[in-house]
C-alpha cells in the first residue's frame, strides 16, 4: 500500500473504521441524556476529531516515524510519555472491544431475549480472534467488506428516513412524525448534553489511525482535504441519521437494550425491517471489534519492538499475525467478558465511558506533541501546514477535556471515569518503575 492511496481512498477508509458500535448502540445512550441537541454533540465532537486528525497527520507527513502518535510521544517529552501513550491506547482498545462485544450480544439478545449477555460475548470474542488468526490477507478483505456494509446500511437508513419525513411512509398508524421544538431540544438542560460529550466522542474512535495512514498518500499535500472531506461526511451521516431516528420515535423510547435505529424502525409495520437492519448493524460493530483487535496487537508489537513491552511478543508469524500479543489482549478482553456477565445492564455505559475517556486523553498526548514537535517539523524534509494549527490544538484540547468531564454528572460514566483513571494511573506508575521492560532479554 506504500505511497498508493489517494485522498478519497483514505477518506473511505477513515469512515468505514470509525463507524461502529460507539454509534450504533451509545447513539441511543447520549440521545437518553441529550435529547434532540445530541445533534449539536456530534457538530462540536466533528470538530475537535478533525483537530486531533490535523496534527497527528502533519506529523506524519512532514516527518514520518515508526510506532506513530507513541512515537511522536516519546520524542517530544521522553520515553515515558510513549510508554504510556501506548500502553493507555492498547488498554483503551481493549475496552472498546469489550464494549463492542457487549454491543453485538445486546443487538442478538433482540431474538434472544431469554440467553445471558455473557454466552453471546464468548461467541463474538471467539469469532474475532479466529479471523485474526487466519492472517492479514484474509483479515483485509473481510473488513473491506464490513466498511461498505456499514456505509451502505446508514445512507439506506437516511434515505428511509426522508421519506418517511416527506410523507411517503407516514401512513403508518404505528409512527407518527415526531416534532422537535425549540423546547425540545434540551429536554435535560445543557448539563444533559454535557454527561452525554463522552458517548459522542467515543463515536469518533479511530481517528488516530487514519491520521497515521496520512504517511500512504500519494500527494501528502492532500491530507487537509481527506481529512476534512472524512470528517464532513462522518458528521453529516452521524447527524442525519439520528435526525431520522428522533423523527421517527420519541427520545423517551430509546434505550440501550436495543440500537436507536432498530427502535425506531420497528414502529413500522414493514415485515422484518427491524430484524433485517439489526443483522446489519451486528456485521458493522462485529468488523470494528475486530479490527480493535487487529489494531492492538499490532500496538503491542510495536512496543515490545521499543523494549516497553517484553521482546516475545513482537513476534510475528508467516501469516502477519502477532500470535503471543493476540494471546495477552485474550487474557486481558476474559477479565471484560466475566464482567459483563457479572454486570449484564450497565457493563457497556461503563467500559464506553472508559474506554472514550482513555482513547481522547490520548488526543490531548498527539496535540501536545504536535505543539512540542512544530519547530522539529519545520526543519524536516516535509512542509505540510494544516490551516487549524497551532491555535486549533489548543481548542481541541478544551474541547476534549470538557467532554471528560461531563462524564462526572452522571452515577454510571462516573464510574467508567474513575475505572479509566484508575489504568492511566497505573500505566503511569509503570512508565516510572520499569520503564524499560523487556530491555535486557
Amino acid at each position: 500500500m506504500h505511497k498508493r492511496l489517494a485522498w478519497w481512498q483514505l477518506s473511505l477508509i477513515g469512515i468505514g473504521s470509525i463507524i461502529g458500535a460507539g454509534f450504533f448502540l451509545g447513539s441511543g445512550l447520549s440521545i437518553g441524556m441529550a435529547g434532540p441537541s445530541v445533534l449539536i454533540g456530534y457538530i462540536i465532537a466533528g470538530l475537535a476529531t478533525f483537530i486531533v486528525f490535523a496534527a497527528l497527520a502533519e506529523m506524519t507527513v512532514n516527518d514520518p516515524q515508526p510506532g506513530s502518535f507513541r512515537t511522536y510521544a516519546r520524542l517530544a517529552f521522553g520515553r515515558s510519555a510513549g510508554f504510556m501513550s501506548g500502553w493507555i491506547y492498547w488498554l483503551a482498545g481493549v475496552l472498546i472491544m469489550s464494549s463492542e462485544i457487549v454491543a453485538l450480544s445486546t443487538f442478538t439478545q433482540y431474538w434472544f431475549p431469554n440467553i445471558p449477555l455473557g454466552i453471546f460475548s464468548v461467541l463474538y470474542a471467539v469469532l474475532g480472534f479466529g479471523i485474526n488468526f487466519m492472517g492479514v490477507r484474509n483479515f483485509g478483505a473481510i473488513e473491506s467488506v464490513f466498511a461498505v456494509i456499514k456505509l451502505t446500511i446508514l445512507i439506506l437508513f437516511i434515505l428511509f428516513g426522508v421519506l418517511f419525513v416527506c410523507g411517503l411512509l407516514s401512513d403508518s398508524p404505528k409512527v407518527p412524525i415526531q416534532p422537535i421544538g425549540r423546547h425540545d431540544w434540551f429536554p435535560h438542560g445543557l448539563s444533559g448534553l454535557w454527561s452525554a460529550m463522552i458517548f459522542v466522542f467515543f463515536s469518533f474512535g479511530g481517528i488516530e489511525v487514519v491520521g497515521v495512514t496520512a504517511s500512504e498518500l500519494k500527494r501528502g499535500e492532500e491530507i487537509a482535504k481527506a481529512g476534512l472531506t472524512l470528517l464532513v461526511v462522518l458528521v453529516l451521516v452521524y447527524v442525519l441519521a439520528l435526525f431520522g431516528v428522533l423523527k421517527m420515535t420519541e427520545p423517551s423510547a430509546i434505550s440501550d437494550a436495543a440500537s436507536p435505529f432498530v427502535t425506531a424502525l420497528s414502529g413500522f409495520r414493514i415485515p422484518y425491517l427491524g430484524t433485517l437492519f439489526n443483522l446489519i448493524i451486528i456485521s458493522a460493530a462485529f468488523s470494528t471489534m475486530v479490527g480493535a483487535l487487529f489494531g492492538v496487537s499490532r500496538v503491542m508489537v510495536s512496543l515490545a519492538e521499543d523494549g516497553d513491552a517484553p521482546r516475545s511478543l513482537k513476534q510475528v508469524n508467516s501469516r502477519g499475525v502477532a500470535s503471543k500479543s493476540l494471546w495477552i489482549t485474550a487474557a486481558a478482553l476474559t477479565v471484560t467478558i466475566v464482567c459483563s456477565y457479572i454486570l449484564p445492564h450497565t457493563m457497556y455505559e461503563y467500559v464506553s465511558t472508559a474506554a472514550g475517556a482513555m482513547l481522547i486523553l490520548n488526543w490531548i498526548l498527539i496535540l501536545a506533541s504536535s505543539l512540542k514537535l512544530r519547530s522539529r517539523c519545520e526543519t524536516s524534509r516535509g512542509k505540510l501546514r494544516i490551516f487549524t494549527h497551532p491555535y486549533g490544538a489548543y481548542v481541541g484540547m478544551v474541547l476534549i477535556l470538557v467532554a471528560i468531564s461531563g462524564a462526572l454528572l452522571h452515577r454510571n460514566e462516573r464510574i467508567g471515569l474513575g475505572l479509566s483513571l484508575a489504568l492511566i494511573l497505573l500505566v503511569f506508575a509503570a512508565s516510572r518503575i520499569v520503564p524499560y521492560i523487556g530491555r535486557r532479554r
